[in-house]
Parts: C-alpha cells; sequence; structure tokens
C-alpha cells in the first residue's frame, strides 16, 4: 500500500519502521525541525532521522491550513495515512484525501485518556492497566472509532519512561495487525467508542511536577512514577529543593505535620503525607545527579543525627 506517515517523537518510530517493513511509505510529515540541547540548535525529530535512515522523503509543513500542503500530499495519492504523535490537529480536508482515511495509534484504551498525555496520566491516576488503540480518526479529538486494541498491565512500580517503551513496542505490533489486514482485503470492523467512562489526558505542565506533602503517599508515589523521566517530580524537603525520582508509598498512621521528615536511613527519608508516609529512595539535588538516600545523607550529616 501507499502509505503517508506522520508521526514526531521517540514513540512514532517504532510503527514507522513497522509500516515500512511491508509497505510503501511515500512520505513521513513530522514537525519542523525545533531548537535542542545546550547549543540550541536546530535539531530533526527522532521521526525525521528515521526517515531519512529509510531513504523515505520527509515534508515538515507548520500546519495543514494552505492549499499548498493539502495539494502536496493530495499529489502523493496515499491510500491510507498512519498518524502517531504527530502533534498537529489534521482538518477534515486532510482527513478526507487518503483512500482508506487517516488512521491513528493511541496510547491508551479509548475512550479513556484521550488528549495527548495518556500514558502519564494513566499512572498518575493510579490506573493499573492501560494499552493501545488503533481508531479510525475523525475530526474530533481522539473521539473516532477504534479498529483494533490491546491491553497491558501497568507495573506498581513502573514509571512513565518505561510505559512509554512498552507501549511504543505495543503500538507497532497493532498498527501492523491493522496493516496486515487491510493488505489482505481486510477492512477492520470500526467500533464506535461508548460515550461513557471518557477522560482527558492534559498536557502535561513543569507546575505540575510540585509536590503537595498534605496529598495521599499513595498518590504522591504514583505522580513520582507519572513524572519519571519528565517533568520529574520536585518537592521542598529538609531546606532544600529536590527532585524525587525513586519512592514508595507507606500505609502508615503518624500525627506529624504534612512534609515533616520523619525518619532518614540507608532505607530511605520517610517523610509525613495527609495520609501515610512517602519513603524517597532515589534524589537529586539542585546541580546534581540521581543519588540514593544513603548518598544523600552521607552529605546531610544532619539529618542522619537526628533520625
Amino acid at each position: 500500500m501507499r502509505i503517508v506517515f506522520a508521526g514526531t517523537p521517540e514513540f512514532a518510530v517504532p510503527c514507522l519502521r513497522k509500516a515500512a517493513a511491508h509497505n510503501e511509505v511515500v512520505a513521513v510529515y513530522t514537525q519542523p525541525d525545533r531548537p535542542a540541547g545546550r547549543g540550541r540548535g536546530l535539531a530533526p525529530s527522532p521521526v525525521k532521522q528515521v526517515a531519512q535512515e529509510l531513504g523515505v522523503p520527509v515534508m515538515q509543513p507548520e500546519n495543514f491550513r494552505s492549499a499548498q500542503a493539502k495539494a502536496q500530499l493530495r499529489a502523493l495519492e496515499p491510500e491510507l495515512m498512519v498518524v502517531v504523535a504527530y502533534g498537529l490537529i489534521l482538518p477534515q480536508s486532510v482527513l478526507d484525501i487518503p483512500a482508506e482515511g487517516c488512521w491513528n495509534v493511541h496510547a491508551s484504551l479509548l475512550p479513556r485518556w484521550r488528549g495527548a498525555a495518556p500514558i502519564q496520566r494513566a499512572i498518575q491516576a493510579g490506573d493499573r492497566e492501560t494499552g493501545v488503540c488503533l481508531m479510525k480518526m475523525e475530526k474530533g479529538l481522539d473521539t473516532g472509532p477504534v479498529l483494533l486494541s490491546q491491553s497491558i498491565g501497568i507495573g506498581a512500580n513502573e514509571t512513565g519512561g518505561q510505559l512509554h517503551d512498552r507501549l511504543s513496542q505495543l503500538g507497532a505490533q497493532v498498527l501492523g495487525d491493522g496493516l496486515g489486514l487491510l493488505r489482505a482485503g481486510i477492512r477492520p470492523v470500526p467500533t464506535p467508542q461508548p460515550e461513557a467512562g471518557v477522560t482527558y489526558a492534559h498536557k502535561l505542565d513543569k507546575a505540575e511536577a510540585k509536590l503537595d506533602w498534605s496529598r495521599p503517599a499513595a498518590v504522591l508515589a504514583d505522580t513520582v512514577r507519572a513524572f519519571n523521566p519528565w517533568p520529574v517530580a520536585e518537592a521542598q524537603l529538609a531546606g532544600e529543593r529536590l527532585r524525587l525520582h525513586g519512592v514508595v508509598a507507606l500505609d502508615e498512621a503518624h500525627h506529624a505535620r504534612p512534609g515533616e521528615l520523619l525518619r532518614a536511613g540507608r532505607e530511605g527519608l520517610d517523610v509525613a503525607c495527609g495520609e501515610g508516609v512517602l519513603r524517597i529512595r532515589v534524589l537529586q539535588r539542585e546541580g546534581g545527579k540521581a543519588i540514593t538516600a544513603a548518598d544523600f545523607l552521607n552529605a546531610r550529616q544532619d539529618l542522619k543525627a537526628g533520625a
């Protein structure tokens, strides 16, 4: 099949490779190069880098509002457009161009977690299951009918980064299944999403990373996992601003003020929360790298002595 692929971040790379394995990817659309790194030089997206490796032409329009951008896509005569974390809203006039429409690989079990950050929001909400949906796109935000889906469990200690990588591979598997059916002349049956259970995964904001000790420890632990590796949860503790990389919630009753350091030892720093206790195992001081609680205490003997 003649496929146009649209995607930008690392999450979309396995899907691009899967699409290119048994089909003719005639073009790849990706976001324009953006400033990155300390030098803030323009850097190509991960999808662009792989497209160049595969020898596929790359298109980088700012949007699809212009007649020229739409005409360029139409001239490619795509049978199908595959969209994975592209980062642009496609108008109906674009969705109508490919003969078989546009398919989207979305990292949640729709209609739960429509929107920009489904992986992190699932962990943050304490979900124990998520998955990938192959959806036929329509004008609404992630509202289209589901063609195929696959669910997986979320590990008790799994981070946003770890789940991202697993769902990225699962997305390629589900996309491959759908493309295989289409090549065989079998169109996957579109199943409308139910109206019940719709939730939105709003884009991550760095301001959300600041933890509120008055919240339950279990909620804070889920937030720390969800925000690893970005934006990384942070909190004020023992007179310092710390970034938290590894924590565990303890179901422990106490009468301490939220944010009070209860214990400090090799196992971690135990902090009183609105409910329960949060044990910090891996943390990062300002300007430093991620270290264990034991290494932190070697530098903060005052805490160790008072524990």
